[in-house]
């Protein structure tokens, strides 16, 4: 029977394996690719990774935007569009 820790980080590691990551993309690539698509989850280095989106018309009705920046290839922090957030529940940006 599996430890759960192990069984934790190899979940973790599979995560999102293969999605697009804004690290291997330039500032100017990562802002094309969610807005073309719309809606996107975007990987941002290591395991991590969030849903960015073009606009509040990809959101839930009660949620609002805010604006999302990522590391990317060239930038520190590129705006690369919106993460969509309750604000009743937002606690100043993290989650």
């Amino acid at each position: 029977m599996p430890r759960p820790a192990i069984a934790g980080t190899a979940m973790a590691q599979s995560a999102y394996p293969n999605g697009p990551s804004s690290v291997t993309m330039t500032c100017a690539q990562a802002l094309s690719f969610v807005t073309k698509a719309g809606g996107t989850v975007l990987g941002t280095g290591g395991l991590t990774y969030d849903r960015y989106v073009r606009d509040r018309s990809f959101c839930n009705y009660s949620e609002v935007t805010k604006p999302a920046f990522v590391p990317t290839r060239d930038v520190k922090q590129c705006f690369v569009g919106y993460t969509c957030i309750d604000p009743s529940i937002d606690n100043g940006g993290r989650r």
